[in-house]
């Protein structure tokens, strides 16, 4: 397994399979590329299923244990099958969707090697729904949710982003996961710095200490540093409800517990989600190129705060000297 210079071994992968998406949910950073969403009609410059196998192949050659397919939205790719089919046995499979194709999917991406899934849902009111994801496909996500609870998908993670739109509905989203066993909820920092709109951030240290409050047990995961909520019983329990929040902004601890590498739609490397100046090209994806270029990707990660982003003087975030124009000095 290979490991940055700041002692992180990389055990997972996070493969963005296109950019596409049915949905334009206005916090959307696109895995941290922005609005860069075309038409729906696969695309030329997504990465092939052969492509996608061959640096799945490599990556299992360094030992990765995990791969989480997303988007856009993966599953506009007729392929997503094939694709979790061919991936290394060894490898915990998973995929974010917004879970409108789900129903008539969620089976066939169980028999495929599907082993876990994350569902976007920011709401549980239509209307609300609909603001947030600019779409009217609230029925077909929850009908995709209860498709993937009925595969036998476990767990499947509602994935909440918080933010002035849907920090009113947090405590109404915990409830329904405490009440329906085999969810859980992800609570998903909002960040500013990649959606553009600063106003809509709210203090996320707020909903830490209110489910502090409320939990029945609380756990701090290793990967990312993660606090965990168990509400309505305990983590023995099978009918409590789990809540993990997820809140990397301004979070040194967050970075420093980072163990994933990413690769955009079209085939590039990133170290970190929130920067683009350390893009590598995998050129033919040859094997020999990939390797190559996970190991310098490897090579070159860098916490995002704390080494990248330190404190300035004023005590605001600004980038490290070292790091200006995207490799070390």
């Amino acid at each position: 397994m290979l490991e940055d210079d700041f002692g992180r071994e990389v055990s997972g992968v996070r493969v963005s399979l296109t950019d596409r998406c049915n949905f334009d949910c206005v916090y959307c950073h696109n895995e941290g590329l922005g609005d860069t969403r075309g038409p729906m009609d696969p695309q030329d410059d997504e990465m092939t299923a052969d492509e996608v196998v061959r640096f799945l192949e490599v990556a299992r050659e360094f030992d990765v244990e995990k791969v989480k397919f997303t988007g856009g939205e993966p599953m506009l790719r007729d392929d997503l099958e094939e694709i979790i089919r061919r991936t290394p046995d060894e490898m915990e499979v998973s995929l974010t969707t917004n879970g409108t194709f789900l129903p008539g999917r969620a089976e066939d991406l169980v028999d495929a090697g599907l082993e876990r899934v994350n569902v976007s849902q920011d709401a549980l009111d239509p209307q609300a729904f609909a603001e947030v994801t600019q779409s009217g496909a609230y029925d077909k996500v929850i009908e995709g949710v209860h498709a993937a609870v009925d595969a036998g998908l476990d767990p499947v993670k509602l994935n909440m982003v918080v933010f002035e739109h849907t920090a009113g509905y947090v405590e109404e989203m915990v409830e329904h996961v405490a009440e329906n066993e085999g969810l859980q909820l992800q609570l998903i920092q909002y960040m500013p710095e990649l959606t553009g709109r600063p106003e809509w951030n709210i203090d996320i240290q707020r909903v830490h200490d209110w489910l502090a409050d409320i939990a029945d047990e609380v756990e701090t995961r290793d990967m990312h540093n993660r606090n965990r909520y168990w509400v309505g019983g305990t983590a023995d329990d099978e009918s409590s409800g789990m809540v993990e929040i997820v809140d990397p902004v301004e979070n040194p601890q967050f970075c420093a517990n980072c163990h994933r590498v990413r690769v955009t739609h079209e085939g590039y490397l990133k170290g970190c989600l929130n920067r683009n100046d350390d893009l590598r090209p995998m050129g033919e994806m040859t094997r020999d190129e990939i390797r190559e270029t996970f190991r310098e990707t490897v090579a070159n990660r860098v916490p995002y705060y704390g080494e990248y982003m330190v404190r300035g003087e004023d005590g605001e975030w600004e980038i490290n000297d070292k790091y200006v124009g995207g490799v070390e000095a």
